[in-house]
């Protein structure tokens, strides 16, 4: 780990300008211990040499109002570096989550969701003692012992020949120490983030996994987690304590040799008692920051760990993001037809393509509808023009431009998106649909609940549409789920629809209901539609059949009888032109 990240200037607006007030107040207070040193050695000396008593008494009035200020600028100090750190946590948070936002599902369904939520929480918390603690005693240590050196320097150079000597001894035992801290840190962070991720997984999957007497398993499954996790903190623990101990010891055989050299000359009388007392006061001075620093490095790494992972993610390149903003069609209506020109999409990672050579046009106001089986790149297709990948090769184009050019939170407000599994936040049920056009009133609401067939459920619950719904809204049905999805579609009143697989996990009975809401939801509008459903694929204007990441098939639709054979039967490939 560096003794300053500078990613975290980059990254944390905040951290600049804490800096320089650290540096600031680490200034006074280098100054603050030279007066002070020298005010205590002139008092000493002086009461030696038995001066008067008004004399002693303004030297400890100014040495009473040193202490003070030296009080004021430590507390000071920790003040403001507890403020930055919330300061600093909160920007990197934000940053954090619309990043992990830009890089879309593509990206998270390849990471841990335990780790980044462990990430943006315990892991950026563990910076307080970063802020508050390691850096300003790097600013200190920086700062003090070049100050002392130099003033003992003045006062005698033999004595300040030593300290030069020994004091780079203390950051040279820190380095070694932390270059084997290093490891046994990232192995602790990397063990509590696996743990979240874990105990996240098995929380969520906790109804199946008792279901099929998996809880036990999973149960010691976690407890070796947090057994390994417990040790790797102990290790880091034991390495920080020993670390002191080194620093410590070298600090006082150096402050030691200093003490003996002046107290022989002291005695030979080659050497003041006043420049011996400013002498013997200050060395102790020169060391204290550097230990200091030491010890607060091991008490910082843990959140030196979670914001170097966190700069990692911040330094993932997202999806193109648009360079430009040109014309895209007013909403309702998508006039200009979208183009899918020889698109190529491979996975990192992958040796095969999720999709080969794809070229398609989809027409303002077509109904298509895409089959195939699992793992032939249906998914894939809608991620593309839901802007969450972008293709290896070729290109997608809206009328005349680049999908590529236009920013992709633009294109997003022409689509309207329900998934096999819509996910409903820990929120109000009013509340989650209006996720489909934020700042929506309540009418606008109650109208989009009404057109999808939510709002005779949700007038029947007990608090209506501000009943509050658990993780993941446990207390709703699988048709329920869907319907708040569809009103949240209805609100947006996108020109695109894109729709995966709407009726997958629904009973018969749930699914009848459900195609007449689509089918109002799908009038004028162009739909891409992912379906096994030979209902709902009967009323497409064509059927697209992908196998293997390639379009091999297109086909008028037919009767639901003969449609269902024609898409569970393999159909070889066809040359699909624009």
């Amino acid at each position: 780990m560096k003794p300053l990240d500078p990613r975290l200037l980059r990254y944390a607006s905040a951290a600049r300008g804490y800096l320089a007030g650290a540096v600031a107040l680490g200034l006074v207070t280098t100054s603050l211990i030279l007066v002070q040193a020298g005010l205590i050695a002139r008092l000493l000396a002086g009461a030696i040499r038995g001066i008067g008593a008004g004399a002693v008494a303004g030297s400890l009035v100014a040495l009473a109002i040193v202490l003070l200020l030296r009080a004021a600028a430590s507390y000071g100090s920790e003040v403001e570096a507890l403020r930055a750190a919330a300061r600093v946590k909160s920007q990197l948070r934000r940053r954090l989550i619309a990043h992990v936002l830009r890089l879309g599902p593509s990206w998270l369904g390849g990471q841990q969701a335990g780790e980044i939520t462990t990430l943006s929480t315990r892991g950026l918390d563990a910076l307080d003692p970063y802020f508050a603690r390691y850096l300003p005693q790097l600013v200190l240590a920086c700062l003090v012992p070049v100050a002392v050196l130099v003033r003992i320097g003045l006062a005698d150079w033999i004595s300040g020949l030593i300290i030069a000597v020994t004091l780079p001894l203390i950051p040279i035992f820190a380095i070694l120490i932390g270059l084997h801290t290093k490891s046994q840190t990232q192995r602790q962070w990397y063990l509590l983030a696996r743990l979240g991720g874990h105990f996240l997984d098995v929380v969520e999957g906790l109804t199946t996994l008792k279901i099929f007497g998996r809880a036990k398993a999973q149960a010691a499954e976690i407890r070796k987690v947090t057994d390994e996790h417990r040790t790797a903190t102990m290790a880091t623990l034991r390495i920080a304590f020993l670390s002191a101990l080194v620093l410590e010891l070298a600090a006082t055989l150096a402050t030691a040799v200093v003490a003996v050299e002046v107290g022989l000359r002291l005695l030979a009388g080659h050497m003041s008692y006043q420049t011996a007392l400013l002498v013997l006061i200050l060395t102790p001075e020169a060391y204290l920051p550097l230990r200091n620093v030491g010890a607060q490095f091991h008490a910082s790494t843990e959140g030196a760990a979670a914001a170097e992972r966190v700069f990692e993610i911040l330094q993932t390149p997202p999806p193109l993001a648009g360079r430009d903003s040109p014309w895209l069609p007013a909403r309702p209506a998508l006039t200009a037809p979208l183009r899918l020109a020889d698109v190529t999409l491979r996975y990192p990672g992958r040796s095969q393509p999720a999709l080969e050579r794809v070229s398609l046009a989809i027409h303002p106001g077509e109904h298509l509808v895409i089959s195939g089986p699992s793992g032939a790149g249906k998914s894939s297709l809608l991620a593309l023009l839901l802007r969450f990948a972008e293709p290896t090769s070729g290109h997608i184009e809206v009328g005349d431009h680049d999908l590529a050019r236009i920013p992709a939170s633009l294109w997003r407000e022409h689509i309207g998106w329900v998934p096999q599994n819509p996910h409903l936040f820990a929120g109000s049920i009013g509340d989650n649909i209006a996720l489909g056009r934020p700042g929506s009133g309540p009418r606008a609401v109650r109208r989009a609940a009404g057109l999808a067939g939510a709002d005779e459920f949700i007038e029947r619950l007990p608090d209506g549409y501000a009943t509050r719904l658990g993780e993941r809204a446990a207390g709703l049905s699988a048709g329920q789920r869907q319907r708040i999805a569809l009103a949240r579609a209805f609100l947006r009143d996108a020109p695109l629809l894109l729709l995966d697989e709407p009726t997958a996990h629904l009973d018969s009975f749930s699914a009848a209901e459900l195609q007449e809401t689509l089918g109002r939801l799908m009038a004028g509008r162009t739909v891409l539609q992912v379906t096994h459903s030979p209902e709902l694929a009967s009323a497409a204007t064509r059927l697209l059949t992908l196998t293997d990441g390639r379009l091999s098939q297109q086909i008028a639709p037919v009767h639901p009888a003969a449609l269902l054979a024609a898409i569970d039967r393999p159909q070889p490939p066809l040359e699909v032109t624009r």
